[in-house]
Order: C-alpha cells, then structure tokens, then sequence
C-alpha cells in the first residue's frame, strides 16, 4: 500500500498538463466569441440598393443555444429574423428577433437551432435580414459564418 500511493501520485502529476490542455481546447470551443455580422441590400436576394446598414454578433454555442443582436442604421425595421439559406438564396425564418430599441434586434432568450440547423449554420448556410415597410421582404442582409477558431478546434477533435 505505502508504494501505491506515491506512483498514483506520480502518475497524476505526469498527466494533469495533458488534462488541463484538452480541457483548455473544450472550453475555448465552447465560448466562443460568436460571429460579427455585417448587413447591407447588396446582400438581399435579388439585391437592393439601400443607404440602411446593420451590425451585430451572432453566437450559436455547441448546444445550439443562440444569442447576440443587431444594431441597424438607415431604416425603419419593421421585422427582423435568422433564416437558413446559403448566400444568394432565400430560405424560411428559423428564429425570429425582437426589437429591443428602436435600432436594435435581439436574440430571445432560449432561443436554440435544430440539429439540421445547426449543420446549416456549420455551413454558413443561417443570415440575419431586416426587414422594413418599404421592403418587406427583407432591406439588409447579413450572412452568419462560424468563427474560425471554434471550426478548426472541432476539426482537430475538441
């Protein structure tokens, strides 16, 4: 017994920094800083030619919760919504957003994708769209694109 204890303890301290960095790597992916979204008409399918724009961070963490908002700049928004369709296609609303200012649009709380859904957003396949009464199809677009960090950590297995 007096000589397991000091080789268990060996071994633990031989393999807590490789614990620690696989766990590092998990915990990065997990939190990620979500996307920077940019909007504009030329976006738009067909495009449009606007002075509205709008910006905001989108995050869609590893159990597909969403979250994040919009700022706009330019236009009246009467609607605003995260829909699934690749750039230059138009697709259905997925999650529809509130408006919590007079500019801005946000994420509901409890807000979650789909498991295809989510392989959409993977894809950079989700955008967000602002709609308006002028346009009411939608008057600036933005497409959503997984961060870069969190892609290459779930290809390396994290």
């Amino acid at each position: 017994m007096e000589r397991f204890f000091p080789a268990m303890t060996m071994l633990v301290l031989r393999l807590l920094p490789i614990a620690v960095m696989l766990l590092a790597g998990c915990a990065a992916d997990v939190v990620s800083p979500g996307t920077a979204v940019r909007l504009t008409g030329a976006q738009e399918v067909p495009p449009l030619t606007t002075s509205a724009t709008g910006a905001g961070r989108i995050t869609v963490s590893l159990d597909r919760a969403v979250s994040g908002d919009v700022t706009t700049s330019g236009v009246a928004g009467t609607a605003a919504h995260i829909h699934e369709a690749a750039p230059g296609k138009n697709g259905p609303v997925v999650i529809p957003l509130s408006k919590t200012s007079d500019a801005t649009w946000t994420v509901p709380a409890g807000a979650k994708l789909s498991e295809s859904q989510y392989a959409s957003y993977r894809a950079g396949n989700l955008y967000v769209n602002v709609h308006s009464a002028a346009q009411p199809d939608g008057e600036i677009r933005g497409q959503i694109k997984p961060p870069v960090e969190a892609e290459s950590a779930k290809r390396s297995g994290y």
